[in-house]
């Protein structure tokens, strides 16, 4: 009893649902032989929005079917989770329909922006929606033993960063990063000189490590996909266009030759004349990156 006499307010009730418990979304139908479940509710970080993931699913699958998550891209300080760039927004129907044609499950999640939550959040995003979806996996018909993480700029980077969800539940067997930033600490020496400057604080990656690149050396170090390779790394597809001029290609070279060090055989593709984004790419050769990565996930997950 409070000292008025009445009984205290059961606190649990202030706790927020358990995602793992919440209804799925009504599914809908948006290209032949395609389920979408549109915003399921997989986190709920304290202080945060609710945590939303899109999932393209196989019509008339026999069985549980492999993962592909996709993270998307924005400088980690915007983006769409279903949004795979502007050189795919006029495909009919989209990249993740086609997988789902393919016989794939794709995920695309929501994760907390720079302006939201500085390095680790976004990473632990991703580590949450993977757990989400191997609790989930028999109500999906789900096979996360067989996942492929696939991501472009920031999200190639987040999806790299494979230390922060090898303890999720599922088991990634494969990533495919498109531009991404793989060594923050060497982006300074990867630009032309002079054209990036470590020390300003609105820097892209100064916002995602919470102030500047230069004064944040351990977390930059820690946010690096580069310092976390190990013999354990998954199969890596590596694709980067020549003349970015955003991420510099080196970037993805970085993290090969990390790779390579780790005893991996990356696949590592740098794209004559592509810039971010895959501007100055035809489009028969982004339609190539885009099939490169499809026949890479099969391979990874013997689909």
């Amino acid at each position: 009893m409070t000292d008025n006499g009445s009984e205290p307010f059961p606190l649990p009730l202030l706790a927020s649902p358990d995602p793992a418990e919440l209804p799925l979304p009504h599914p809908a139908r948006p290209a032949a032989g395609v389920r979408l479940l549109r915003g399921a509710v997989y986190g709920i970080p304290d202080g945060s929005r609710p945590l939303a993931v899109d999932l393209w699913l196989p019509e008339d699958a026999a069985g549980p079917v492999p993962v592909v998550v996709f993270v998307h891209g924005g400088g980690w300080r915007k983006g769409l989770r279903d949004d795979a760039g502007p050189r795919f927004r006029h495909w009919r129907p989209g990249p993740f329909a086609r997988l789902a044609q393919a016989g794939f499950a794709v995920a695309c999640p929501d994760y907390r922006l720079s302006g939201e939550a500085p390095h680790p959040a976004q990473a632990d995003d991703l580590a949450a929606v993977l757990a989400w979806l191997h609790t989930r996996a028999a109500d999906l018909s789900l096979d996360t033993g067989r996942t492929v993480l696939w991501g472009e700029s920031a999200g190639g980077h987040l999806a790299a960063l494979t230390r922060h969800t090898r303890a999720a539940g599922a088991t990634v067997t494969g990533c495919v990063t498109w531009y991404a930033p793989s060594d923050l600490t060497g982006l300074a020496e990867d630009h032309p000189e002079g054209a990036y400057d470590p020390n300003d604080p609105a820097s892209r990656e100064s916002l995602l490590l919470g102030g500047a690149l230069a004064e944040r050396t351990e977390a930059a170090c820690d946010a690096s996909p580069v310092t976390h390779v190990n013999p354990d790394a998954p199969p890596f597809l590596i694709l980067h266009g020549t003349d970015d001029t955003l991420v510099p290609a080196r970037q993805s070279v970085r993290l090969a030759e990390a790779l390579r060090a780790a005893g991996h055989r990356p696949d590592l593709r740098l794209l004559t004349g592509g810039n971010h984004l895959w501007a100055g790419l035809s489009d028969e050769d982004v339609e190539d990156c885009y099939l490169r990565t499809l026949e890479f996930a099969r391979r990874c997950t013997s689909a």
